[in-house]
């Protein structure tokens, strides 16, 4: 017999036989005042049998039967699995509509975890909770194990630095807690699918839509100094193209590097294609992919022979939740490891304009801009260009690689 049911056969023999266990706990739940009303220390309730005898009242019965089996219940508690816990890791925007799209993805995931695990949320920058906060949070819950997910695409300067530098700060802070960080969203079979959906999206609502060979696309990547990140955004395209057949292929960044969005639009409306179709590869709205959207706009109104569309970006959707949970999946599965292709690491193998950065120390890079909005800053100028970070060598380029500013 499990123990547990031998305590509660025994436990019952103590009550009166027309006194369900329930009726016995609900009437003296509090074990406070149950011991009030036996008026003897806790270190006796361990000899609560033979505290029983015959002359007990009933009533006396009822109470230490109560205090015994609320004592076991918290004794019990103390030896549980302590729940796991889930933290996903957003960038952070000063956009609201950005903020509100990346709670409605969280309470997707949240909707398809288990009941027993624990989820939360944190911002690298601008937005609250910050990590730290989110994490303090799980711990408070009772949480020993927590897996962080990166919701990001790929692993750049924030997968490598930024958010390994705060869970690592985090960790020390709580004494006995794991945190274990899952790998990006990275490339995957199911964003590739939820792109090609997005791109049929803005074809559907063309009026006057040209045969696939004749149209261009142009997909727009967030743009890194990680030139591996970058390389990935135009594996991203070309494999778009491949899967739906497009004339011409053109990439382009919202920032950092080069070339950004409006350059690239102003050298593809001179090639032999009327039609292009601007992609955001990015996960949810904000300022950059209005940007994005503002600078096509304006290049399709000066472009008189032309027209230029633009297809949604990611955004919540089954296949994306699919490669999260993935993502957390991998962290718990025995037969694989969440890693990251290092190959092509500009920190751990020397690139030729990038070897100066081999072995850099790991280190975080947005703690001035940690829950800014909280405090009422909007912070507007701020940029992904610190000081203390090695200068991007192409930083000079014509083409790039600051920010994408507002169209003028």
């Amino acid at each position: 017999m499990h123990p547990l049911q031998l305590f509660i056969t025994r436990l019952t023999q103590f009550v009166a036989p027309h006194h369900s266990l329930f009726e016995v706990t609900r009437g003296f739940g509090n074990h406070i005042n149950a011991r009030r009303r036996l008026r003897m220390p806790r270190s006796r309730v361990v000899k609560s049998k033979n505290l029983i005898s015959k002359e007990c009242h009933c009533h006396q019965k009822r109470a230490l039967a109560s205090l015994v089996f609320l004592s076991y219940c918290e004794l019990m508690d103390k030896h549980k699995s302590p729940p796991l816990g889930v933290l996903l890791v957003g960038h952070g925007s000063r956009d609201e509509e950005a903020i509100a799209s990346f709670h409605d993805f969280a309470d997707d995931i949240r909707g398809a975890l288990a009941t027993d695990v624990i989820m939360s949320y944190g911002y690298l920058e601008f937005a609250t909770p910050v990590l730290h906060d989110a994490i303090g949070s799980l711990v408070e819950q009772g949480c020993r194990h927590i897996i962080a997910l990166p919701v990001m695409l790929f692993a750049a300067g924030h997968v490598k630095n930024d958010v390994p530098s705060a869970l690592r700060e985090s960790a020390r802070q709580h004494n006995g807690v794991t945190i274990e960080m899952a790998r990006d969203l990275s490339l995957d079979h199911r964003l590739i699918q939820l792109s090609c959906l997005r791109i049929e999206e803005a074809l559907a609502h063309m009026p006057s839509p040209l045969p696939r060979h004749d149209q261009l696309l142009m997909v727009v990547g967030r743009g890194s100094s990680d030139p591996d990140a970058n390389g990935n955004v135009s594996k991203v395209a070309r494999l778009l193209q491949e899967n739906m057949g497009f004339g011409w292929l053109e990439v382009a960044y919202s920032g950092v590097t080069f070339p950004l969005t409006r350059a690239a639009l102003s050298h593809a409306i001179h090639l032999p294609f009327k039609q292009i179709i601007v992609f955001p590869y990015f996960l949810f709205t904000g300022i950059l992919v209005k940007r994005i959207y503002e600078h096509s706009q304006q290049i399709a109104a000066q472009w008189r022979t032309g027209e230029i569309v633009c297809a949604p970006y990611l955004n919540r959707h089954e296949l994306l939740t699919q490669t999260a949970l993935e993502r957390l999946q991998e962290c718990l599965s025995s037969s694989s490891r969440a890693v990251m292709n290092c190959h092509l690491c500009k920190y751990r193998v020397p690139m030729p304009a990038f070897a100066h950065e081999v072995g850099l120390p790991q280190a975080g890079h947005h703690h001035h801009v940690e829950g800014l909005l909280a405090n009422g800053h909007d912070h507007f100028h701020h940029s992904h260009e610190h000081d203390d970070r090695p200068p991007y060598p192409h930083h000079d380029h014509p083409l790039g690689p600051s920010s994408l500013k507002r169209a003028s």
